[in-house]
């Protein structure tokens, strides 16, 4: 593939949140975006906004942690915009409980969505990165992967997003392919909305908590996040891999 050519991107959960500000983002970077969620109608917002500001897109409905939706995704989307070789594992969800409260299915519903949507995703775009001799892959983990109270899932399966992502950057590397991570700190989407709901508080009491507690003394934005994911799906990022990098506005401890 000519550096000339438009490099296609494909960004999961990318219908709301941290996934929708990186799909702006990167096609504010000169990217083609399949902006992929569970509800391809939901995606309809950010192809509005990447469209209505001279972008390329396409919205994709699929489960990823199903790997025949994950199959058939990935082939439509380079059908119809090209092979994508940028891949941003952001698609998420929450069943935050203590541990003693926790069912089967939370555990499972997490560990499906995060870990395994990774994995189906990484080996359906790998053999189009390797193909091309170019790929980026950025994993979404989290300051959470350090644990968490009522988080047993979430930061078991966010940490192993970290041992993957360096595993990857180990296989793939020889094939010009590198593997990141962006590990996001208190940033201001629906899922932290969800929590303060979960525990009983006003979003903006919420919000002024947990700035009080980080550095910068404000929670992130969405935008924060889409910033570090630019940097790492860049042409001039090829010597960076395997590299866990904390957006939390400060050191965490």
């Amino acid at each position: 593939m000519s550096t000339t050519e438009q490099r296609v991107a494909l960004v999961t959960g990318a219908a709301r949140g941290i996934g929708a500000a990186t799909a702006v983002r990167l096609a504010a970077e000169g990217r083609a975006v399949a902006v992929l969620d569970l509800d391809e109608a939901a995606c309809a917002d950010t192809v509005e906004k990447i469209t209505a500001a001279g972008g390329r897109a396409l919205a994709v409905g699929c489960d990823v942690s199903d790997s025949a939706q994950v199959d058939t995704a990935v082939a439509r989307v380079a059908a119809e915009l090209g092979a994508p070789v940028i891949l941003v594992n952001n698609a998420g969800v929450l069943r935050d409980n203590l541990l003693f409260k926790m069912s089967e299915n939370d555990w499972d519903t997490v560990m499906n969505v995060h870990l395994r949507g990774a994995f189906l995703m990484s080996r359906a775009c790998q053999k189009h990165m390797v193909d091309a001799g170019f790929g980026r892959i950025v994993n979404l983990s989290s300051s959470s992967a350090l644990g968490n109270r009522g988080q047993a899932n979430y930061a078991a399966a966010k940490a192993g997003m970290q041992g993957f992502t360096k595993t990857l950057a180990k296989e793939l590397g020889k094939f010009g392919i590198t593997a990141n991570s962006v590990a996001p700190g208190f940033i201001a989407t629906d899922m932290t909305a969800a929590t303060a709901a979960r525990v009983g508080m006003d979003f903006d009491d919420f919000k002024t908590a947990a700035a009080s507690q980080i550095p910068v003394q404000r929670v992130g934005e969405p935008d924060d996040i889409a910033h570090a994911v630019a940097f790492f799906t860049g042409e001039q990022a090829g010597f960076v891999s395997g590299q866990v990098l904390y957006v939390a506005g400060g050191p965490l401890n």
